[in-house]
């Protein structure tokens, strides 16, 4: 299964470990998933692998719509 967020479709990035004699080895920086559920329009729920950042701009917008209504 890929490291990839199912909403935003983010993924890990490349760069480099760079040592104190300026060595480069490769690294990869993996994105910070969490699996969740979500409940769909229909009243299911399903599983999904969501980030941690994309979880935090949910819930805000969640709370921005519920203060504006």
């Amino acid at each position: 299964m890929a490291r990839r967020c199912d909403i935003t479709g983010k993924g890990p990035l490349t760069g480099n470990n760079v040592s104190h004699a300026n060595n480069k080895t490769k690294r990869r920086q993996l994105p910070n998933l969490r699996s969740v559920k979500i409940t769909l329009e229909d009243g299911t729920t399903k599983r999904v692998r969501v980030a941690a950042s994309t979880l935090r701009t949910m819930k805000k917008k969640a709370a921005l719509a519920a203060a504006a209504v």
